[in-house]
C-alpha cells in the first residue's frame, strides 16, 4: 500500500488568497462606486441643490389666494422647526438616525437579497432618513438596484458633508405631506394654520405620521381613522425613545381626536378667487416663464381686493335664483379700477368647483357676443363727428338695410324720431344699425381697439349688425373698455399684477402707477357725453322705465345692458368714476335661456347689488364736464340753430366740434300768393302775399329709398310733411283780396246765453264762405251775406276766449279777423297753476278749475307746444274735482322740468301754459 503524503497547512498561501480577494473586492467596489458615481451630483453640486419652492399669489392687502408649483413648499431653518416634530420624525422613520452613518446596511442587504432572488413583494425598504432625503430630493423615483447603489453613495457623501441636524432639516423641508404639499412648514400652515415651530405634540406626531403614505394618510382622504392610529403609534415610539413621557403621550392622544388636531379647510377654500388665481398663473407664466413660476418660489402680489371679491361672489350667487328661473345656470363678474386698469374682483363663474356647469371655465376671459352692450362703442365713434351730438335725430322706423336684413327693437315697436341720447339709453336697435352704417365699421373697430377690445380683427366677418354686438369679446376687456368712459377717455391696459419677488425677496417686477399715464382713447368731452347719456335714468324710461335695476337714487351710474339672439347671453356693464363693473349670465354650453331673459332682467340685478355694496359709505362722485362743453338749444329735426320759424326745439350738451353754426333748414319760410299758395314773384302786392312755413323733413340717407320712404310716410301721418311748392303764381290772374270784419260780438265784450256770431266782407261777390272759430275750434259757417251763425256761449268756460272769422274767396284765398271776448258761464278755466314742495326727486303740482274735472300733469326736460308732446305723463286722477293736486316722483336731482296741467270734463280738454321748476341737488 502506497504511503499517503500529508500536505502541510500553508498559511502563507491562504493569506495571499485572502489579500488578492480583498484587493479584488476593493477594486470591484471602487469600480462600482466610480461607475455609479460618475452620473451623480458632485458634493459641491449637492451643497448647492435646494428643493423647488411654490409660488404664492396674494391679494393687494396680503391675503394668500393660492399657492402652487409642483409642490407647495416653504423652506425654514432648523430653529424654525419645533424639536417635537424632529423627535417624532426620528422616532417613526429612523430610530438609529443619530448613530448610523446614513446607511442601514442590514436593510440594504436584505433589500438587495430579496430584489436579486425576487423574494417578497417588490423592492424592499431599509432606508435611513438620509437615504429618504436622497431618494426624494436628488434621484429619480424608479426603484432599482442601481438606484439603491446610487442612493447609498450619495447618502455617504451627505453624511461626510453635513451634520445630522442639517440632514434632518433638509429632510423635513423636502418630504411630501400629502397632495401638493411638501415640507413641514407648508404642511403645518395648511393643516394647522400655524408655523412649524409653534405646533403641539399631537400635531407634531400627526405630521410625522403622514410621509409613510401621504395619499393614504392625507387628512383630506377617507382614512382619517388610520391616521389617528398611526399618530398614536408615533407617540408611543417617542415614549420608547424617551423623548416624551407616557403621560405626555396619553394626554396628546386625547387632543382633537375627530380632526386629529388638524384645522383642515374644505378643498375649495384652499384656493381663494380661483378663476383669478389661475388667470394670474397664466399671466405670470407668460411673462416670467412657466418653470420659474412653478419652482422658484415667487411671491406675486395682485391687484385683487379679496374683500371686494367676496362681495362680488355674493352678488353673483344671490342673482342665480332669478337667472335659474329663465334657464340660466351660470354668471360672472369683473370689476376694474378705471384710473389704472387694476382688476379688483373677478368671478369667472358662480362655482369654480361645479363640474356640472363647467365651473372651472373662466367666463371673464372667454369670448361671448355682447349684444346691445356693444352699442356705446358705436355711438362713441359717431360722436367724434361734427354732424352727431346727443340731440341728433335718428328715425326709429322699420328699415330694410339690404339683403333682407330688417332689424327689430327690443320691445318690437318703433318710436319715430329719437335723439342719439334716447336711442342709446333705450337700446333701440334700428338707430344703432343706422349709426353703424353712417359712421362705418372700420371706424367702430378702431374705436373699440383704442379702448382695449382686441378680438375684433377680422373686418370681413362683420356687417351693419356689428352695432348690435355680434362680434365676440371678453367680459374682462369689455369692462375695461367701459372704464375708458369712466376715466374721461383715458385708457389703461389691464394690470392684474402689482409686484413679483423671488424667493430671496428680490423684486423682479413692480407696477408703478406714476409711470402708467395711459393713452387718450377718447376726447374727454366725448367721454363726458357718454357718461351723461349712459347715466340718464329719465332718458331710458321710454323702454326700461325709471325704476329699473340700472337706476340709483344716490349717485350717477353709467350703464348699458345687452342680450344676444335667442337669449344665450345677458349682460350689464356700467361704471362710476371709481369702478367699472361687467356682468354676464347664461350657460357655458351656449344653451339658450327662455324668452324674457334680457340683460336688464337677469344681469342688471347682480350689477345693482354689487354697485350698492361697493358704494356704501363712499362719497358721491359726479361726472364732471370738461372745458369746452356747451348746453345749446337746437331745432329738433335739423339739430341746427333755431329760427323764428322753428316749431320744435330741444336742449342738450355739445362738444366743441359739434356746436352748430348753421340755422334750421328744415322749417323754411316762403312768401306765397294767397290765391294759390305758389311762390310769389318779387313785386307782388303785399295784400296778395302771405308767408308760409314749410317743413322739409328727410331721412339720414335721403337718396336711399329704403331709408327715405319710411321717414316720409311717418312725416305725412304726423302732419309734418309740407314740402315747399315749386313754380310761381301769375299775379295778373289773381282777384283783389277780400277783407273780413267781425261785427258780433264786439272786441272785449262779455257774453252769456245764446247769441249770434256775425261778420261782414268786402267784395262779397267773391266770397265763398265765412267760417267762425272759437278758441281755434270751428263752430259754424255761412256762405251768403249777411254772414252769421247762432251760438250758445254757456258751453264755454268762464274767462276770456278768442273768436276768429275766416273768409275764403272763390280763388281759395283766405283772410281773417279776430277778437277776444269774455264768457261768464260754464267751462273749466285752469287757474292758479304752481309747483311746490320741490325736492331732489319729487314735486307737487296744484291748480284749480271752474268746473269739476280730472287731473293729470305732462312734463319733460324741454318745453313743447302741446301737452301731448311732453315725454313723461303723470298718473291720471279720474276723480272730478275743482281743486287739483298731482305728486311727481322719481325725478332727477338738479334738473329743470317743464310741465303743463291738463284737466278733462266730458269731451272738453284744457291745458295750462308751460311752467317750470328745478329739483334740488
Amino acid at each position: 500500500m502506497p504511503k499517503i503524503r500529508k500536505h502541510k497547512f500553508n498559511r502563507k498561501k491562504l493569506l495571499k488568497v485572502f489579500l488578492y480577494s480583498l484587493l479584488f473586492f476593493t477594486l470591484f467596489a471602487s469600480a462600482t462606486f466610480a461607475w455609479f458615481a460618475k452620473d451623480l451630483p458632485t458634493p459641491a453640486k449637492i451643497a448647492k441643490m435646494r428643493p423647488s419652492q411654490s409660488t404664492k399669489i396674494f391679494d393687494r392687502n396680503g391675503t394668500l389666494l393660492y399657492e402652487t408649483g409642483e409642490l407647495k413648499r416653504t423652506l425654514v431653518t432648523s430653529d424654525q422647526m419645533s424639536p417635537l416634530v424632529k423627535q417624532a420624525t426620528v422616532a417613526v422613520e429612523d430610530q438609529q438616525f443619530y448613530s448610523n452613518y446614513g446607511i442601514n446596511f442590514r436593510g440594504v442587504a436584505r433589500a438587495a437579497f430579496r430584489d436579486i432572488f425576487h423574494i417578497g413583494s417588490g423592492v424592499q425598504g431599509g432606508s435611513t432618513i438620509t437615504q429618504q432625503y436622497v431618494k426624494n430630493a436628488l434621484l429619480y423615483s424608479k426603484q432599482t438596484i442601481a438606484r439603491k447603489i446610487k442612493e447609498v453613495i450619495l447618502a455617504i457623501e451627505l453624511e461626510f458633508m453635513y451634520s445630522k441636524d442639517q440632514i434632518l432639516t433638509m429632510y423635513l423641508n423636502e418630504i411630501p405631506y400629502g397632495g401638493q404639499t411638501a415640507g413641514v412648514e407648508a404642511a403645518s400652515q395648511l393643516y394647522y394654520g400655524k408655523s412649524a415651530k409653534d405646533i403641539s405634540l399631537a400635531q407634531a406626531a400627526t405630521l410625522a405620521a403622514i410621509p409613510q403614505a401621504p395619499t393614504f394618510y392625507s387628512p383630506y382622504g377617507t382614512h382619517t381613522d388610520r391616521l389617528i392610529y398611526r399618530r398614536n403609534y408615533v407617540l408611543d415610539q417617542m415614549v420608547k425613545m424617551k423623548y416624551i413621557t407616557k403621560e405626555q403621550a396619553e394626554e396628546a392622544k386625547k387632543e382633537d381626536t375627530t380632526t386629529v388636531g388638524v384645522s383642515v379647510k374644505p378643498r375649495r377654500q384652499a384656493m381663494l378667487a380661483p378663476h383669478f388665481s389661475m388667470y394670474i398663473l397664466e399671466q405670470a407664466s407668460a411673462e416670467f416663464g412657466e418653470q420659474r413660476v412653478e419652482k422658484e418660489g415667487l411671491s406675486i402680489t395682485t391687484s385683487l381686493d379679496y374683500n371686494l371679491q367676496k362681495t362680488a361672489e355674493t352678488a353673483v350667487n344671490n342673482g342665480m335664483a332669478k337667472v335659474g328661473k329663465y334657464g340660466g345656470s351660470n354668471g360672472a363678474l369683473t370689476a376694474i379700477d378705471p384710473k389704472n386698469g387694476q382688476v379688483l374682483a373677478m368671478v369667472g363663474s358662480k362655482d369654480f368647483f361645479d363640474t356640472t356647469i363647467d365651473g372651472n371655465v373662466n367666463v371673464s376671459t372667454s369670448l361671448r357676443q355682447p349684444g346691445s352692450s356693444f352699442k356705446p362703442y358705436v355711438y362713441a365713434t359717431a360722436l367724434k363727428r361734427d354732424d352727431f351730438s346727443p340731440s341728433r335725430i335718428l328715425f326709429d322706423l322699420t328699415t330694410d338695410f339690404g339683403g333682407g336684413y330688417v332689424p327689430h327693437n327690443y320691445d318690437n315697436n318703433t318710436h319715430g324720431p329719437v335723439t342719439v341720447r334716447q336711442a342709446l339709453s333705450n337700446s333701440l336697435n334700428i338707430p344703432a344699425v343706422k349709426t353703424t352704417d353712417l359712421v362705418g365699421i372700420d371706424n367702430i373697430l378702431t374705436t373699440a381697439s383704442d379702448m382695449g377690445i382686441t378680438p375684433l380683427t377680422d373686418r370681413d366677418r362683420y356687417g351693419d349688425s356689428l352695432g348690435l354686438g355680434v362680434g365676440e369679446i371678453s367680459l374682462l376687456e369689455h369692462t375695461n373698455g367701459f372704464a375708458v368712459f369712466a376715466n374721461n377717455g383715458n385708457h389703461h391696459d389691464i394690470h392684474p399684477i402689482l409686484k413679483v419677488t423671488d424667493k430671496a425677496g428680490k423684486t423682479i417686477y413692480e407696477y408703478k402707477q406714476e409711470d402708467d399715464k395711459g393713452t387718450q382713447a377718447l376726447d374727454p368731452q366725448l367721454a363726458f357725453e357718454m357718461q351723461n347719456i349712459m347715466s340718464d335714468n329719465a332718458a331710458r324710461g321710454m323702454v326700461f322705465g325709471t325704476r329699473s335695476p340700472l337706476a340709483f337714487s344716490d349717485r350717477p351710474v353709467g350703464a348699458k345692458t345687452g342680450t344676444t339672439s335667442d337669449f344665450r347671453d345677458a349682460w350689464t356693464v356700467g361704471y362710476t368714476p371709481s369702478i367699472s363693473v361687467g356682468i354676464w349670465v347664461g350657460n357655458n354650453n351656449n344653451k339658450a335661456m327662455s324668452r324674457g331673459a334680457d340683460g336688464v332682467v337677469v344681469a342688471a340685478p347682480i350689477f345693482h347689488e354689487f354697485m350698492v355694496n361697493f358704494n356704501k359709505d363712499k362719497p358721491v362722485e359726479q361726472f364732471v364736464a370738461p372745458e369746452g362743453m356747451s348746453t345749446i338749444t337746437v331745432e329738433r329735426y335739423s339739430n341746427k340753430l333755431p329760427t323764428a320759424y322753428s316749431k320744435v326745439t330741444t336742449t342738450d350738451i355739445f362738444a366743441k366740434w359739434q356746436v352748430p353754426k348753421d340755422k334750421d333748414d328744415v322749417n323754411i319760410a316762403i312768401n306765397v300768393c294767397k290765391a294759390n299758395g305758389l311762390p310769389a314773384p318779387d313785386g307782388t302786392p303785399a295784400a296778395l302775399v302771405e308767408t308760409k312755413v314749410f317743413s322739409n323733413i328727410h331721412s339720414e340717407r335721403p337718396k336711399n329709398p329704403n331709408w327715405e320712404n319710411p321717414v316720409i310716410g311717418w312725416a305725412q301721418a304726423a302732419g309734418l310733411y309740407a314740402p315747399a311748392p315749386s313754380g310761381s303764381c301769375d299775379v295778373n290772374n289773381i282777384a283783389p283780396p277780400i277783407t273780413v270784419s267781425i261785427t258780433s260780438p264786439t272786441n272785449d265784450a262779455t257774453v252769456s246765453g245764446t247769441g249770434s256770431l256775425s261778420a261782414t266782407a268786402s267784395n262779397s261777390a267773391n266770397v265763398s264762405k265765412i267760417e267762425f272759430f272759437i278758441d281755434g275750434v270751428s263752430v259754424g259757417s255761412d256762405s251768403s251775406s249777411p254772414y252769421s251763425v247762432s251760438y250758445n256761449f254757456d258751453g264755454l268756460s268762464t274767462g276770456r276766449h278768442s273768436l276768429t272769422a275766416i273768409a275764403t274767396d272763390v280763388n281759395g284765398v283766405a283772410s281773417q279777423d279776430q277778437i277776444s271776448f269774455a264768457s261768464i258761464h260754464g267751462g273749466m278755466s285752469i287757474t292758479g297753476t304752481s309747483a311746490s314742495g320741490v325736492t331732489s326727486n319729487s314735486a307737487t303740482i296744484t291748480w284749480t278749475t271752474a268746473i269739476s274735472s280730472t287731473s293729470q300733469v305732462f312734463y319733460d326736460t324741454v318745453s313743447h307746444t302741446n301737452y301731448n308732446e311732453y315725454l313723461y305723463p303723470s298718473s291720471k286722477n279720474s276723480s272730478l274735482v275743482t281743486s287739483h293736486t298731482i305728486n311727481l316722483t322719481g325725478l332727477n336731482p338738479s334738473t329743470t322740468y317743464h310741465f303743463r296741467a291738463v284737466s278733462t270734463a266730458d269731451l272738453n280738454i284744457e291745458s295750462s301754459s308751460d311752467f317750470t321748476f328745478t329739483t334740488g341737488s
